[in-house]
């Protein structure tokens, strides 16, 4: 039996995920580790590590980000650039006033993606957005006219069943 069935093109197509950060009651590592689900194509059937089948994903409304316990004010990222004494540290609060909670997010979701030569172009497609607004609102998926991404792949399956055409007998 042929190892391609049911890999079409129609397969492989990208659908647009929206997640809303600020009313997503997960904290940073968990929104992140779903995001890193979606972008890498882990939730389709077709997954295979070694290809990049992903979605993207649309994340809006990043600076109401959630964390929990102290980690805004003790997590630390470091920076190195090779030379002696080059060593740099910035707490989480600090990034977020300089460059804003979508770029703690963004490093959140690359530390969840693996390490190899696709990590860069699945994070490629991860679109962050300080506010709500956002130029993607036509890419986005809609089952009854609600955006339902960023929850999990059988809840999902259970809408589109919803929608499904009931079958008369």
């Amino acid at each position: 039996m042929s190892q391609t069935v049911g890999k079409t093109r129609l397969a492989y197509s990208r659908a647009w995920h929206f997640v809303d950060v600020g009313t997503d009651p997960r904290p940073l590592g968990r929104m992140a580790s779903s995001i890193a689900v979606f972008l890498m194509g882990k939730h389709k059937p077709i997954w295979d590590p070694s290809t990049d089948c992903g979605d993207y994903v649309v994340a809006a409304g990043c600076h109401d980000l959630h964390t929990t316990g102290k980690k805004r004010y003790q997590k630390q990222y470091y920076t190195h650039n090779t030379r002696p004494g080059g060593l740099k540290q910035m707490s989480m609060d600090k990034m977020f006033e300089k460059w804003g909670g979508g770029e703690v997010l963004k490093k959140a979701v690359r530390g969840m993606l693996p390490k190899n030569r696709l990590r860069d172009k699945r994070l490629a497609r991860l679109k962050v957005f300080e506010g709500v607004a956002h130029p993607f609102k036509q890419n986005l998926i809609k089952f009854n006219g609600k955006t339902h991404v960023g929850q999990n792949p059988q809840v999902l399956k259970a809408l589109e069943r919803k929608d499904a055409p009931v079958a008369s007998s």
